[in-house]
């Protein structure tokens, strides 16, 4: 390897090297440049990044760790990873950067190849689950999070790579802290790794903090702030809380086209299902108007690109465009043309619960943080206005952030990754937010439920180091090994590959398609629940050649079927090359397939009390059907176990499967004896 060190000039001095690179407006999930019409050179150049290229390599050179800070669309994302390789830091190893979306990982590597004038898989390539496109060549290479943490388990410290930089850190997900916190690890056993961690999001302090540690000899970190295109913003509160904040944001949303001067809106609702409730609302409101001046978009994450791109373009002259999304237009996505940002005051998170042993969805107020994220989307082109749909009151009484992944999850799947990597004692490990000792706990006894540890707490073999292997959950992991045993692993392959995509159920905006819709699923729909119905709606798919035409008359999603096809291809050979399940089909033998999904999802088990309702089989907990599952308007079954629960007006049970009571002695006999099976 080449011994060239690029040196810099402390920037704003006389030497300081300068030189006419730029940047780009792709820097997070979905990617709109709104320099387009420009030339390649023309349009990096145009990035507020671009003025700091200087800044950030000198703080490389001097620093270990650089923060850098800079709002979505500043080029963090495809020109800093070009800085590094046009000034020679790739020949200290790879230039990896970890995105936390595939569709990010995929997209940013193809415009920083485009931007280089090649194609994929030469200096610049990708990596994401199943799919990868690098060669020998490959000096720039994007990655998913959880690719990453698969490489640690060959090369513990990463040895092939120079630099780090771990990109959209402010999400501060699951596999974002678990990085984290093993570069950390790394970083005090190779003085020569640099690492950059990008964060859209101003509160950075955090990081700093923890990645200056104690006996370091000298600060370890930088923090590096890219001063966007900021007006002033003006916050409007309510007098008092609101009893419907998807109304609220309706009616507000009306108001301001009749009152307001030109100018897009921006709402943010805490789902799918209040972003069309909204959009239902507006057309009503237009309907019973003579107006066709507003043009009324959603935007939420599992919307197609195609869909998607619709929010980035400008509308027609005296058109008003209003977006009503989810938080993922907080920071991963900015939209041109917003002056107007309605904030309704809350965000929907997941949650577990060490009790129930179950994730819940729930909808939680904002944290300071967020707000001030949402409000800074309004002072982009021009000075803006927010409107927040909770008090002055409330505003100051929010948290400062809102509680980190690793704070409010499920650990299994953690604990096994450090596992694997030889990390023995997990409430040891130097998390950037540590989970609650209840929840490491509770996915302890899960996973030796499981028997995918021992009673030391160590990875069994083979089944423990084959699921810590698996890109799934613990449980999901589980059902695969065990399929092939039972000879079924075809279907449970199936079936795992229809979980990994959006809902393939299509459902329409309008109330009459939604009942068109609801009729035809029932063409797949059966009494042995969500899962089996699933693998019904594959087998018809491609019975019927893997048309449009079939999933038009269907109300299903073609897109997430056709992914779905393509992740069951792959995951077919690689559970024969390289997990060494063997592949069998079961021929139709359904109860096979359902005692192979109780085989996984043994300890989320309800059964039906005498009073009428479902309990947890481990808590006593009371649980309800999910009116979205197959299961909710059949007659009640005993017994059956659920993959996920939804805490909203009540708790519900999705993606159920109806089983026997007799399969849980029969599959988890250490887990359950027959006397605390219930009747």
């Amino acid at each position: 390897m080449a011994t060239f060190k690029p040196k810099f000039i402390k920037p704003d001095t006389d030497d300081a090297i300068s030189d006419n690179v730029g940047g780009d407006q792709q820097a997070s999930t979905f990617v709109f440049n709104s320099n387009h019409n420009l030339g390649i050179l023309e349009q990096r150049e145009k990035l507020p990044i671009r003025q700091y290229r200087d800044q950030i390599l000198y703080c490389l050179e001097q620093y270990r760790v650089v923060i850098l800070v800079g709002e979505t669309g500043s080029g963090k994302s495809t020109q800093v990873p070009q800085y590094l390789y046009e000034f020679g830091w790739h020949t200290k190893g790879l230039i990896g950067i970890t995105e936390p979306r595939r569709v990010s990982t995929v997209t940013l590597a193809n415009r920083v190849a485009q931007e280089r004038g090649e194609l994929v898989g030469d200096t610049v390539g990708y990596v994401v689950r199943f799919l990868e496109r690098v060669s020998t060549d490959t000096k720039i290479k994007f990655m998913t999070e959880g690719i990453l943490l698969r490489e640690l388990l060959g090369d513990p410290l990463l040895t092939q790579y120079g630099v780090i930089i771990v990109d959209e850190a402010h999400e501060r997900n699951m596999l974002t802290d678990m990085v984290l916190g093993l570069l950390k690890k790394i970083l005090k056993k190779r003085n020569d790794l640099k690492l950059i961690i990008s964060s859209a999001t101003i509160d950075a302090s955090f990081f700093s903090e923890f990645f200056n540690w104690p006996g370091a000899g000298k600060e370890v970190s930088v923090k590096l702030t890219i001063e966007g295109r900021m007006h002033p913003v003006s916050n409007f509160y309510l007098n008092e809380p609101c009893a419907d904040y998807v109304k609220e944001t309706v009616e507000t949303i009306w108001k301001l086209h009749q009152r307001e001067p030109p100018g897009d809106i921006l709402a943010f609702l805490t789902g799918q299902e209040e972003v069309l409730e909204a959009l239902d609302l507006l057309k009503e409101y237009i309907a019973s108007s003579d107006q066709d001046n507003l043009k009324v978009l959603p935007m939420y994450g599992s919307m197609s690109s195609t869909d998607q791109l619709a929010v980035f373009f400008t509308p027609p002259k005296g058109v008003r465009k209003v977006v009503v999304a989810t938080n993922i237009a907080e920071t991963s996505i900015t939209i041109p043309g917003i002056v107007y940002v309605i904030d309704c005051g809350y965000v929907k998170v997941k949650w577990y619960n060490p009790t129930t042993c179950s994730d819940s969805l729930v909808v939680v107020p904002v944290s300071k943080a967020s707000a001030v994220q949402r409000a800074g989307r309004a002072g982009r082109m021009r000075p803006g206005k927010v409107y927040r749909l909770f008090t002055k009151e409330d505003y100051e009484g929010l948290a400062a952030r809102q509680p980190p992944e690793m704070r409010r999850s499920e650990m299994s799947g953690v604990v096994l990754q450090l596992k694997a990597l030889g990390i023995g004692n997990i409430l040891r490990f130097d998390f950037p937010s540590p989970p609650p000792a209840k929840n490491l706990l509770a996915s302890l006894e899960t996973l030796y439920a499981l028997d995918s540890i021992d009673e030391q707490g160590q990875l069994t073999k083979p089944v423990g180091y084959l699921m810590a292997e698996l890109p799934f959950t613990a449980m999901i992991s589980k059902m695969l090994y065990i399929s092939g045993q039972m000879g079924c692993s075809e279907e449970i392959i199936t079936i795992i590959a229809m979980l990994q995509v959006q809902s393939i159920f299509s459902r329409p905006p309008s109330a009459a398609a939604q009942q068109s819709g609801r009729i035809a699923h029932r063409h797949f729909e059966v009494a042995e629940g969500d899962l089996i119905t699933m693998l019904n709606v594959y087998t018809a798919f491609v019975e019927d050649g893997m048309t449009k035409e079939f999933c038009g008359q269907y109300y299903l999603i073609y897109r997430n079927l056709k992914r779905a096809c393509e992740l069951r291809d792959q995951l077919i050979r690689l559970s024969q090359k390289k997990y060494g399940i063997p592949i069998f089909s079961c021929k139709g033998d359904v109860e096979m397939v359902c005692k192979c999904i109780t085989a996984g999802f043994f300890t989320q088990v309800a059964y039906l009390h005498h009073s009428g309702v479902y309990r947890q089989i481990s808590s006593g907990t009371e649980l309800a059907i999910h009116p979205n599952s197959t299961l909710y308007t059949l007659p009640q079954a005993q017994y059956v176990v659920y993959g996920e629960l939804l805490q909203t007006t009540k708790l519900f049970m999705n993606l159920l499967t109806v089983i026997k009571k007799e399969w849980l002695t029969e599959l988890a006999p250490h887990y359950y004896q027959q006397t605390t099976v219930r009747d």
